[in-house]
């Protein structure tokens, strides 16, 4: 079945349908991951996105469903240049087509994603439609007419043997792997979604705070600035990515839009203090501006090497720390592990001042 992808300028791509035989609409954005597709189109932070993967065979080694971060694909669609046919790995459950039928989410392979690609970094990230017939009537209104998914956000309890710590984890669109690793911390973890009241918040009587990844625009989250600014005074806090986003906005900062955003695995961060390098995992469309700073009590702790965008914050007076890239990775490398820990260290020094005091 052919299958079209339109963008609002007008660019239009034919291709081949694979996946759901449905109509999707939302933001189109590029991955240039080799490997981890899998968990990109469950990442929920990719909600209401048409990913174009840049490696030009996808799906290559199958789908296994507990590499999924979450339960549902969020991402509206799936765009490749050549969909695997025979994919080969032993751990494999099914193809990527059928597990795209299973989610509800459509594709279109036969495209030239280089040229999308090089479209989107020119002119910025874009609307767009696939479907399965051309459009008849204006773009404006057919985009209109396709509903957009939300990310389903639920109260959720997970434990671990010989936990030393308990922590609240503020949903915005969280992924598996950010609990994965709280887990791997000893701590075990309570997730309630952002609309959460403070006084219930308390009641879990947690140890620290972890603000978490997710989609959209973080000034479409402003309900939630005056639940961090109380949290972030009474208990340590972490903030990844879009958390990290709205700790800034918090805290008096500003954000803005990336001309086509960071969504990949290589993306190299510098630490300010130390000078050392690592590389990141990335998947993000808007970023703190660096000049908002000077008039909040955050301070840079590390930033892209690529375009020099702010990628790490603390708070000059309150144990509260930030990155905006995925040190859980998942996919990507393991080089910002050592996040975790650190958030972990500033819950047990806070702990035992608490218990100094009392």
């Amino acid at each position: 079945m052919k299958s079209y992808l339109i963008l609002e300028d007008g660019l239009t791509f034919a291709g081949d349908a694979f996946g759901a035989q449905i109509a999707a609409a939302g933001e189109v954005v590029f991955n240039t991951g080799m490997t981890g597709y899998q968990e990109a189109i469950t990442d929920p932070s990719y909600t209401n996105q048409l990913i174009t993967f840049t490696y030009p065979l996808i799906g290559n080694y199958g789908v296994e469903l507990s590499h999924n971060q979450a339960p549902t694909a969020g991402c509206a669609a799936v765009i490749v240049r050549q969909l695997a046919e025979l994919p080969n790995h032993y751990a494999q459950q099914m193809n990527l087509d059928e597990f795209l039928q299973q989610q509800n989410v459509p594709g279109i392979q036969g495209i030239d994603t280089r040229q999308l690609t090089k479209h989107i970094r020119q002119h910025g990230t874009l609307k767009a439609i696939l479907t399965t017939a051309p459009l008849v009537i204006p773009f404006a209104d057919a985009y209109a007419a396709i509903q957009q998914k939300k990310a389903p956000l639920e109260r959720a309890t997970f434990t671990t043997p010989h936990a030393q710590q308990h922590v609240v984890l503020i949903d915005f669109g969280t992924k598996k792997a950010i609990i994965d690793q709280l887990l791997a911390q000893y701590c075990n973890v309570d997730v309630v979604p952002y609309t959460t009241s403070l006084a219930a918040i308390n009641e879990l009587r947690p140890d620290g705070i972890f603000l978490s990844n997710g989609p959209d625009d973080p000034a479409d989250y402003q309900i939630a600035l005056p639940l961090i600014q109380a949290l972030q005074v009474k208990y340590p806090l972490a903030g990844i990515c879009l958390g990290h986003q709205l700790l800034a906005l918090a805290n008096g900062a500003h954000t803005y839009k990336l001309q086509y955003g960071h969504r990949g695995l290589n993306h190299p961060v510098k630490d300010v203090a130390t000078g050392k390098t690592i590389l990141t995992s990335q998947n993000h469309g808007y970023a703190v501006a660096a000049d908002s700073l000077a008039n909040t009590p955050l301070q840079l702790t590390a930033f892209e090497l690529n375009d020099h965008s702010v990628e790490g914050l603390r708070h000059e007076s309150l144990p509260v720390i930030s990155v905006q890239y995925h040190p859980e990775a998942n996919p990507g490398p393991t080089d910002a592990l050592g996040f975790f820990k650190e958030f972990c260290e500033l819950m047990a020094v806070n702990k035992a001042k608490n218990s100094s005091v009392a």
